[in-house]
């Protein structure tokens, strides 16, 4: 046995450097030789099938148009050489030998100078459209002519003008869903409801949504069964049943997922069209439709976005057909369509007119005659239009207005009022004001004529988001206002005319109205439409008995129910000879005991009027 010690005599630092040096990654510069990649073709053939691939899996969720002025349209055909460049170094492995990835790098020149390209597109695109060069050509986007306020709103009544806006509207039909049973828990009402004027009074219509992805699942083979139909005036919402009214639910949605979401379903259609976002209208038939407005930039390759078309899609079976803006203008069998030009760009055409008529640097330094478009905006049914109503400021934010602009929604006129005066933010302080014990908020304002006085009028309404009662405001002088309280009044017809009155009453004191007569004003209550905050479903309404009522009461037959929770209390409502009489449990205990078919008297107020009458007793025969 050797006893010998092994020799030691060696340095172990220089050993590990020595086999770090036999298995490190060399550096490109060491690399003496490009080794092309066998089977070459192949390897392309497939980097191409990889990259179709996932090139459709991106264009299934972006759906850019391939049109020139759609920058989705640029940013994807980027995403796709990009694809195309990592599937190839995948392929060719080179991430496992240097001399592949020398390969890759050196061919990868080309899809470079590709992107280099469309990149210096884009750039020169946007440069030739920004409104620093071409500011004459964004001013012209919106012709304005002079209004007429007296003629333009003579034929507007203070009680055929929308007395919720849309946040009450969706808060009401949403409160109002769950009472019917039928769609319950697996649908809610979309936060995106569009205001038209149906059979001459303006509504909201809103589609459902469903609950949630598991309710999609298991209601999406039929579509969605219904849509909310909610009446300004009234505050009465209708569940319109698709089914039973045309014998199938909304199938195309954007609430569906898949071929069926509709933006993706319109794509699909049209490939080379700018859409804008689809708006949900209905026809005088009550047919659902999704309204899409096809857009056009008429400035450089990006800018002056302006409406060139409409595409009409059906709702339940997704048939679409274009038609050309000035036939939507013109045509009488389109005139139903209300909303083509959105608001958003409405208001920005007309800031491109208010801020650049003098030329861009005007806007900036001298903004000589430059204004532009207050903060909010509402609508305003006239001509069997849908205006858009905004007032017109300096652009330095100023506390009052020049004058005021409507804006027709179907055919861009545009008409501009010299009425000088308070700020819609001002005048919904004026009305808070008045109310101010009673901490009531106010919606945003509708301009009327009174006596040919430009007046705001406003919804109040409290946290519970339903309304309390209603404010008119001067508009040349915020302090002059009315107010008229659900309360106090006890009734909604009541509560607007008192509104109005105390509004006359100080514009007289004022000596603005010193010759106004009420009278030729102040609406009859019983030909006024009165708020019911209530829901119906078109399909229950059964045919009058021949019960009797008089004198403020009426004995017969339940021949429905239904309920609602309204300010944290649950309201009955029992349908009698066709109408339905309305009373809190908190009035009436008695009301948890009654069932369909029962007997019953119901005794009311006698000037109460209309399908929905508020009850004072309910009586158990």
């Amino acid at each position: 046995m050797d006893n010998k010690m092994p020799n030691m005599d060696y340095d172990a630092d220089e050993v590990i450097n020595e086999f770090k040096e036999k298995i490190k990654w060399p550096k490109s510069n060491e690399v003496q030789a490009v080794v092309k990649p066998t089977k070459l073709p192949l390897r392309i053939l497939l980097s191409l099938l990889i990259t179709i691939v996932v090139g459709a899996v991106a264009y299934y969720m972006m759906l850019p148009a391939f049109n020139i002025h759609d920058t989705q349209m640029y940013i994807f055909f980027i995403l796709l050489v990009v694809i195309f460049m990592g599937a190839f170094s995948l392929v060719c492995r080179a991430n496992k030998k240097i001399e592949r990835k020398e390969y890759v790098k050196k061919k990868s020149l080309v899809p470079i100078i590709i992107i280099a390209v469309i990149a210096v597109i884009m750039a020169v695109g946007y440069v030739t459209g920004i409104t620093l060069f071409r500011a004459h050509s964004y001013s012209q986007l919106m012709q304005i002519s002079d209004g007429n306020f007296e003629t333009d709103f003579e034929e507007i009544s203070y009680d055929k003008v929308p007395r919720i806006d849309a946040s009450r509207a969706h808060t009401l039909a949403d409160q109002q869903l769950g009472s019917l049973s039928e769609y319950k828990s697996q649908y809610v009402v979309s936060a995106n409801s569009t205001q038209i004027n149906y059979q001459n009074t303006p509504v909201r219509v809103a589609y459902l949504e469903y609950a949630d992805f598991f309710k999609w699942i298991n209601n999406t083979k039929d579509g969605l069964p219904a849509y909310m139909l909610i009446d300004l005036i009234t505050q009465k919402v209708t569940a319109i049943n698709c089914v039973d009214e045309f014998g199938e639910g909304i199938k195309y949605s954007p609430t569906e997922l898949f071929n069926e979401k509709l933006y993706r379903h319109i794509r699909f259609q049209y490939p080379t069209e700018l859409l804008d976002t689809p708006n949900f209208e209905i026809d005088d038939n009550m047919h659902p439709y999704w309204i899409t407005a096809v857009l056009n930039k008429t400035i450089g390759l990006f800018g002056g976005t302006d409406v060139k078309g409409v595409i009409i899609t059906d709702a339940l079976n997704g048939e679409s057909n274009y038609y050309d803006i000035e036939q939507v203008k013109s045509s009488d069998e389109l005139s139903w369509i209300d909303v083509v030009y959105s608001e958003a760009l409405l208001i920005e055409q007309y800031n491109y007119y208010g801020k650049l008529q003098n030329g861009f640097w005007n806007s900036i330094i001298f903004q000589n005659d430059v204004n532009v478009a207050s903060n909010g905006s509402g609508n305003i049914a006239m001509d069997d239009d849908v205006w858009v109503y905004t007032g017109v400021t300096s652009s330095k934010g100023d506390t009052s207005n020049f004058g005021f602009i409507l804006c027709n929604q179907r055919t861009k006129e545009s008409r501009y009022y010299t009425n000088p005066g308070a700020m819609e933010e001002s005048a919904q302080q004026s009305a808070r004001d008045a109310v101010q014990n009673y901490g009531y908020y106010a919606t945003f304002p509708i301009l009327l004529g009174i006596d040919n006085n430009p007046t705001y009028f406003m919804s109040l309404y409290g946290d519970s988001n339903t309304v309390k009662g209603y404010a008119f405001v001067s508009l040349e002088d915020k302090t002059v206002v009315g107010t008229g309280l659900l309360d106090v009044a006890k009734s909604d017809a009541r509560a607007l005319n008192s509104a109005l009155e105390n509004y006359i009453d100080a514009l007289k004191e004022k000596g603005v109205a010193d010759n106004v007569d009420k009278d030729d004003i102040i609406v009859d209550e019983n030909e006024m439409g009165s708020a019911d905050n209530t829901v119906t479903d078109n399909n229950t309404a059964p045919e009058p008995d021949n019960n009797t009522a008089s004198d403020g009461s009426i004995t017969g037959e339940v021949t429905d129910i239904k309920s609602s929770v309204n300010n944290g209390n649950t309201v009955y409502y029992l349908q009698i000879d066709g109408k339905y009489y309305y009373i809190s449990v908190v009035d009436a205990m008695e009301v948890l005991l009654i069932s369909k078919g029962d007997t019953v008297t119901v005794e009311f107020d006698e000037s109460a009027n209309g399908s929905f009458i508020p009850a004072t007793s309910v009586t158990v025969k």
